[in-house]
């Protein structure tokens, strides 16, 4: 007499158990809370969580397989961040409760403090690439994508957004001062943020071969150091030199004066990782949807984009968000 095996069947009930297990353990909620606007390395969540790179890994192992992280390759690197939800797959419903509820959890210090310190890295290899590489960064920048290759496309949807002559500019991470002529002809004022000192003397000399008189250079910190908004804040091929760019955009957004414009140029997501040694890229370029994201997030509505193929393989997104005018909308009502 022969046993039967029973034949055990996956329904959407494992779907379910997976995303309650992966929900079940407070270090990976934390984990989850860690990557709501940033994505990490599996060493920097090690540290960040004070944990075994192995132990790390299984955690992210789990949330990978409920559907809550999702995984981009960054050269020779792989990156964590948080998955979008997804309401109509089994399961969407409650991973959108479930991380509508991680958002209000506030992280414990001294995470908070350990993920301060990964962003500090991340910035000391920035800082450190363009002190040694202020004099060559243009003609590196040249193999991927320079000024000349997006300008057009920039001026074209900042001239559509017709500012008026008394109207001020925030230009952040300048490089070598390509784009303050442009500026300096269309704002009345246009203030210039670079935390380079070698890249600020660049520029400094071209303003004054240039004769723009209406442009301050500062050497400053456009994130940290305090900073009048402006009308139009502009940042080309910058954001990916960030620690933390979601952070970042939240931040500048704050820097746009009420019914004002961020302007962003950036690469579109590539896997070209010898960028990172040629022109000190943090980041491998940008999805559209995490930049809309976001933006949104930070209070700004996503409005005119351009995109440009260039024949290396590189594409250029040119991004306009604008910034609602409360008092405007008060005057409507």
């Amino acid at each position: 007499m022969s046993l039967r095996v029973p034949q055990i069947r996956h329904d959407d009930s494992d779907e379910l158990a997976a995303l309650c297990k992966a929900g079940g353990d407070p270090l990976r909620l934390n984990v989850l809370r860690a990557l709501a606007n940033d994505s990490y390395g599996v060493l920097e969540l090690a540290q960040i969580f004070a944990t075994g790179q192995s132990g790390m890994s299984h955690h992210l192992k789990v949330l990978a397989q409920a559907g809550l992280v999702a995984t981009r390759r960054e050269g020779n690197a792989i990156f964590y961040r948080r998955a979008l939800a997804q309401s109509e797959r089994v399961g969407g419903m409650l991973q959108t409760a479930l991380l509508a509820e991680v958002d209000e959890l506030e992280l414990p210090a001294e995470i908070a403090a350990r993920i301060k310190d990964v962003h500090a890295q991340r910035e000391a290899v920035s800082r450190d690439f363009f002190a040694r590489a202020a004099e060559k960064f243009q003609a590196q920048q040249d193999l991927i994508a320079g000024l000349p290759q997006y300008r057009d496309s920039v001026l074209a949807v900042l001239d559509a957004l017709d500012f008026g002559a008394a109207s001020t500019a925030l230009e952040v991470g300048p490089g070598d001062g390509g784009f303050l002529p442009e500026l300096a002809r269309r704002f009345s004022r246009v203030t210039a943020l670079e935390n380079s000192p070698a890249m600020l003397e660049l520029a400094r000399m071209r303003c004054s071969e240039e004769g723009l008189g209406n442009v301050e250079l500062r050497l400053a910190d456009a994130l940290n150091d305090e900073q009048a908004a402006a009308d139009c804040v502009v940042l080309n091929m910058v954001l990916h030199h960030f620690a933390a760019p979601a952070d970042a955009m939240k931040q500048l957004a704050q820097r746009v004066q009420p019914g004002g414009s961020l302007l962003v140029t950036e690469l579109c997501s590539h896997s070209q990782s010898w960028a990172r040694e040629a022109c000190g890229d943090l980041w491998l370029g940008f999805e559209q949807d995490d930049l809309a994201r976001w933006a949104n997030a930070a209070g700004l509505t996503p409005g005119e984009s351009l995109y440009i193929g260039l024949r290396n393989g590189f594409q250029i997104q040119v991004r306009h968000f604008a910034k609602p005018d409360s008092r405007s909308e008060l005057t409507h009502r």
